[in-house]
């Protein structure tokens, strides 16, 4: 069981994680999804997400902050030395946004939906739209930059 704070009005929620991703959580007191990844974002630690999960992880709680989705895979030598600035800036977002990460070997499907050919691939949605593409292993301060930019 997860105690996790609500993006919209702060209110704390228990949520237990197995049933989570079984169905939708949200919060008790305001209605505002909560997502799959709310545990994630109390812990500090990127989400993962998956071509099941990615309406209701990504689009869906982007409506209410900037989700960067990290396109990545474990093969990908970039990818791996992106992680820890990715870990670093998800354990500062402090509610601002959230870090995720989807892997394209094993969800081809979201991949192909944006036109991934290159990893790592930063993509930031907001308001459920895709508004931001990096490629490649970016420096923290411009990755933050341009979460910035959306917050």
């Amino acid at each position: 069981m997860a105690i996790v704070s609500c993006a919209e009005c702060g209110a704390r929620n228990r949520v237990d994680e197995g049933e989570a991703a079984e169905r939708q959580a949200v919060c008790g007191n305001c209605g505002t999804s909560l997502g799959l990844a709310a545990g994630a974002r109390e812990a500090g630690t990127p989400v993962v997400v998956t071509d099941a999960s990615f309406e209701g992880d990504v689009l869906r709680v982007a409506a209410a902050r900037p989700v960067l989705v990290d396109f990545w895979a474990e093969w990908c030598g970039p990818c791996l030395a992106l992680a820890p600035t990715l870990n670093q800036l998800a354990a500062e977002a402090q509610g601002r946004y959230l870090i995720a990460k989807l892997n394209v070997d094993e969800n081809q499907e979201t991949a192909a939906r944006y036109s991934i050919r290159s990893i790592p691939a930063m993509l930031i949605f907001k308001d459920g739209q895709l508004v931001e593409t990096l490629v490649g292993n970016q420096p923290k301060q411009v990755i933050a930059a341009k979460l910035a930019e959306h917050t």
